[in-house]
């Protein structure tokens, strides 16, 4: 063992933005404000009443079934504004004759063709009201419906209805599958869904001008039944034409439409519009993208498209700070070009510094230099090119790096949910620790990812599976040494109740390096735990193996975390949480009596981009050194 033992750096994830967001709601009231354009708090703004308020005291009366109850209540706009006054008289008589259209409509959408409804104001039909009536304050609104009987399709027809697809992506739900048949209960939802499925066939087919020429919809009392026919016109099969594009400053308008990929001569398909936006929206260059055919088709079945953009600026910077009683003030920055020369080429600069205030000593304090460039449509349209270069001097209890990095490579995007990526990497790192002293590692390898994330929200998932295996071979120059790191981690949430406001989530991680032993490995190469996206309560990278009395890195992983969320209000939520990690000295990971446990609970604020996240950890095989608790904020979920 060598070395003497350097004061406490422990380098947790910090957010200027969240932290400053707490500040303001532990120390004001929660009005709106607006941070680097986002607003919280905001709330719609409330109603002026016209004139002097009309109140009105409401009888809702609903014969039979309690789900059509619930469902014209849930239209009535009598219903919501029930505790509130009308615009004066007039105001009250506009509210009550808009009533018949919403309650009708959403009898149709029940599939009660003969219901009836009657609205009086003080005794007297709605419908026959003026709007200079005057009424006794409150007045008296009475709302009587009778649902009438529930219908079914006598006949339900398709004319012109498309062949069947032979193509597995042309595929489009049968009218018939969706309810669109005889004899089943028949909601006007139905009908409406069942031409545009109809419609929708042609069109993944070809025929981009496909529409419905024509809908005849018969009610028959005195069997409750619906005869439904619906006409849809296919229009000839279209090809793609020219491309154009409209909007572009600093874009070149032929990159953008390569980038697009509506091949001129290739048959139309409206996934081929979507991916288009897709592709063109994550350049993050566009604040609007449109990608349409100008119809109507041309002769041979051309139809030219068009792709209209409105440019965000080029250039974008943002500045923070951070402050905590382990890590003292700690400065960042970032400034990133968007568009470098016409093809979205990015280039990003970042700087950081930590520790400032309980020492200004450059050799005690953490701080990062980095810069990025990426090049997209590299190869491929669904590739980029990515390079960069950082220097760093990370300050952690378990070692001391001062290094330099970077790495050359391609990331692809397979689809909407799978993508990978494959790096060159170089570095090149003088590190110190109190297990083995001074050292230095040079690396080369390579570093590839396979990623499938199928979660509904990147920041707020309450459904859905990520998963990514990583592998990693390298070659370390200064002790002759071949590794391969291997790591693998897979997400998993499952909504419950209604809204999903009960979440159930876990996370699993496993890591294994082969090869030489922990004395000739980089220290940064090693497995470590502990910190706000491992195991809360402990400190960030402070769980691994013993080695000479001290903590080092280790060569397998096993992490884990549950936590139930629970969303009390539309806008606040509570989570209840237990992380647990084992990092051991062999290659392969098992569960051991070094298992550490940490649990604890937070709040979360929904704002819309994603929920503000503040959580307390306690550990529960608490260590020397160990904090009794620890605090974490940030954006978005933990995991």
């Amino acid at each position: 063992m060598s070395g003497s033992k350097r004061p406490h750096r422990g380098r947790y994830r910090r957010y200027f933005m969240p932290a400053f967001v707490l500040l303001m709601l532990l120390a004001t009231p929660l009005h709106a404000f607006e941070i680097f354009g986002f607003k919280f708090f905001e709330q719609e703004a409330e109603e002026e009443t016209i004139g002097t308020p009309q109140d009105y005291e409401l009888e809702f009366q609903v014969a039979g079934n309690g789900e059509v109850e619930n469902a014209l209540k849930g239209t009535s706009i009598l219903w919501r504004d029930r505790d509130k006054p009308a615009s004066g008289p007039a105001g009250l008589v506009a509210m009550a004759r808009g009533e018949y259209r919403r309650l009708l409509d959403t009898l149709y959408a029940e599939a009660r063709y003969a219901g009836t409804i009657t609205i009086t104001i003080d005794g007297r039909e709605a419908a026959e009201l003026r709007p200079d009536a005057e009424f006794a304050n409150p007045a008296r609104v009475v709302v009587t419906i009778q649902p009438g009987p529930v219908f079914a399709f006598g006949q339900a027809n398709i004319v012109n209805q498309a062949p069947p697809a032979t193509a597995k992506d042309d595929v489009v739900t049968d009218p018939a599958a969706a309810g669109f048949t005889e004899g089943v209960v028949a909601p006007s939802t139905t009908i409406l869904k069942a031409g545009r499925l109809a419609v929708e066939a042609w069109r993944e087919q070809g025929h981009a001008d496909a529409a419905i020429a024509g809908q005849r919809v018969v009610a028959e009392h005195t069997t409750d039944r619906i005869d439904a026919e619906i006409t849809v016109s296919p229009g000839p099969k279209a090809f793609y034409g020219p491309v154009s594009v409209e909007g572009t400053e600093r874009m070149d308008p032929a990159f953008v439409a390569w980038m697009a990929g509506l091949e001129p001569g290739k048959e139309y398909d409206p996934d081929d519009l979507e991916k288009a936006r897709k592709r063109l929206s994550r350049l993050d260059v566009f604040r609007t993208v449109i990608v349409e055919g100008d119809s109507p088709i041309r002769a041979g079945g051309q139809l030219p498209m068009g792709i209209t953009v409105q440019e965000r600026l080029a250039r974008t910077f943002g500045v923070g700070a951070s402050y905590s009683t382990t890590e003292g003030f700690g400065p960042e920055a970032f400034w990133v070009h968007r568009n470098l020369f016409g093809h979205a080429e990015r280039l990003r600069l970042d700087a950081e510094m930590t520790g400032l205030g309980e020492t200004i000593d450059p050799q005690e304090l953490t701080y990062h230099v980095g810069a990025t460039f990426t090049r997209p449509g590299f190869l491929t349209r669904d590739t980029s090119f990515v390079a960069s270069l950082a220097g760093d001097r990370e300050v952690l209890d378990v070692y001391t790096r001062t290094g330099i990095s970077g790495a050359i490579g391609l990331r692809h995007i397979f689809g909407d949910d799978l993508s990978g990526r494959i790096f060159l990497e170089a570095s090149q790192g003088h590190f110190e620790d109190d297990a083995f002293g001074e050292r230095d590692f040079t690396t080369l390898g390579l570093a590839g990812a396979l990623t499938y994330d199928g979660r509904d929200s990147e920041t707020n998932a309450t459904e859905g599976l990520y998963l990514e295996g990583a592998v990693e071979p390298f070659y370390e120059f200064v002790q002759g040494n071949t590794a391969l790191k291997l790591t693998a981690e897979g997400r998993a949430y499952a909504g419950l109740g209604a809204e999903d406001r009960v979440v159930l989530a876990g996370r699993l991680k496993v890591g294994s390096i082969s090869g030489p032993s922990i004395a000739d490995l980089p220290p940064d190469k090693l497995y470590l735990a502990g910190g706000g996206g491992s195991v809360r309560g402990y400190g960030y990278r402070t769980i691994g193996v013993e080695t000479f009395g001290v903590t080092t890195g280790g060569r397998s992983l096993i992490e884990g975390s549950a936590e139930l969320r629970v969303r009390a209000t539309d806008k606040f939520g509570v989570v209840g949480f237990i992380d647990a990690a084992q990092v051991g000295a062999e290659p392969w990971p098992e569960v051991g009596d070094d298992l550490r446990v940490g649990a604890g609970a937070g709040i979360r604020y929904d704002t819309g981009f994603g929920p503000i996240r503040l959580d307390v950890g306690v550990p529960l095989d608490k260590r020397t050194g160990d904090p009794d608790f620890a605090v974490y904020v940030g954006i978005g979920q933990a995991f």
